[in-house]
């Protein structure tokens, strides 16, 4: 059955909107549909547009916008994208109107019109959602934290609980507000169908350019296959040309803009350190989907088969790794990156806050003593070939695994299992 729609699980972002209101008078959350952005967005709104499903206020926003900002505050727009001109609207009124947390705006998309063009710097703070992590979703316990290990400090933890077939139903499932409560049937079905309309309406909609739903969905099951890879365009664009057809690297590109405009598609930048070597560091971003349910429904795979093929399931599980980083990682105002170098040195997460902390990740699907080791070897190697005296010493040097116990090595390097990261 599904969930309830009432039931509400509490997310990271509830406490970083509210963070957000305090300091700018405006904040936009953006992030991919049914990712729990308008539900997280009305539990602190008091007043509420929904241009999504309210013809009247798309009509309003044509004749006399200005109405449409009045309202007990802070005041909701959700889906604002669906009419991009109340961005300018707002943008206005956060800079006549004193005080903060007057309005939150939530968008599924990026807009075809270029709003950079009337900057909502200094008024409008943005907000990144995402799918919901193991530990909001109550899997993880959250027993070794992002904030711990990013201050120095040594962990310690006990197995906790998660066997590797959970693991994989859970990357099947999903990190879906929705589908928390659902059978996994359930779950896995939704984002099949997620799938569908994403090639089939969403992609045209946010680019509006005409496509071919069959390629679209030809080239996001390129991506899965090279999920957590530096995959190359003209890889791309060689997957989604179908028999007889030859797509152009262009047209590729232009979904893949569309993707990332949805919020489908997440790249992971590489890091650029100060290094003691000659190395020479590689500037292609790894691929992600926002969530692996997505490669593994846009490819039509199962529990079953992924449990066969342990190579790719390594590959989503660092995916699903990343994504979790990435939630717990954003209230601590850090990002994550990913590092390679023309020796072959590769380092699959950085962290890295802004006030200068860094710490990097290495993801092993397994935890046999000599996986650790291998991993441990290449922390320590990266470790010692950044410019400590201009970078700093790095705050921790983790290896996250998918089962196991949670503790620090003698050399340094900590080992926690994905089941016990937290924020």
């Amino acid at each position: 059955m599904r969930s309830d729609a009432t039931a509400y699980l509490p997310r990271l972002a509830d406490d970083e909107l509210a963070a957000r209101l305090a300091r700018a008078s405006t904040v936009l959350i953006e992030g991919p549909k049914a990712c729990g952005k308008t539900a997280t967005a009305k539990r602190i709104a008091r007043s509420e547009v929904c241009f999504d499903v309210d013809a009247n206020a798309r009509l309003a926003a044509s004749i006399e916008p200005q109405a449409l900002l009045e309202g007990e505050t802070p005041r909701l727009f959700d889906e604002w994208q669906v009419v991009p001109e109340i961005w300018n609207h707002v943008r206005r009124a956060s800079d006549q109107r004193s005080g903060r947390g007057k309005y939150i705006l939530t968008g599924s998309a990026a807009p075809t019109d270029d709003i950079a063009r009337h900057s909502g710097a200094g008024r409008i703070s943005r907000l990144r959602m995402r799918t919901m992590s193991l530990f909001e979703q109550g899997h993880a316990n959250g027993k070794v934290s992002l904030r711990g290990l990013l201050n120095g400090e040594a962990i310690s933890a006990g197995e906790p609980g998660l066997t590797v077939s959970d693991i994989v139903e859970l990357i099947c499932r999903g990190g879906w507000p929705g589908t928390i409560s659902d059978s996994l049937e359930e779950a896995m079905g939704f984002v099949r169908d997620y799938i569908d309309e994403l090639r089939r309406t969403d992609v045209e909609s946010v680019e509006g350019i005409r496509h071919d739903p069959a390629s679209v969905l030809r080239l996001m099951q390129s991506l899965a296959r090279n999920t957590a890879t530096e995959v190359k365009l003209a890889t791309l664009a060689r997957d989604v040309s179908g028999r007889g057809e030859n797509v152009q690297g262009r047209t590729v590109a232009g979904y893949m803009e569309a993707l990332r405009k949805l919020f489908v598609v997440e790249e992971l930048p590489p890091f650029s350190p100060h290094l003691r070597s000659r190395s020479r560091l590689r500037q292609a971003p790894r691929q992600h989907f926002t969530d692996p349910s997505i490669a593994v429904a846009a490819i039509r795979s199962n529990p079953r088969q992924l449990r066969a093929d342990f190579e790719y399931l390594g590959l989503l599980f660092e995916s699903l790794v990343v994504r979790d980083l990435r939630i717990h990682a954003a209230p601590r105002d850090a990002e994550l990156t990913q590092y390679r170098d023309n020796t072959g040195l590769e380092i699959d997460a950085v962290v890295q806050t802004a006030a200068g902390a860094w710490m990097p990740v290495e993801v092993k699907l397994g935890n046999a003593k000599s996986v650790i080791d291998a991993a441990a070897a290449t922390l320590l190697k990266f470790a010692s070939r950044v410019d400590t005296a201009k970078m700093g010493e790095p705050a921790n040097l983790l290896v996250v695994t998918a089962t196991g116990y949670a503790y620090r090595r003698p050399d340094g390097v900590s080992v926690a299992p994905i089941g016990a990261l937290g924020p």
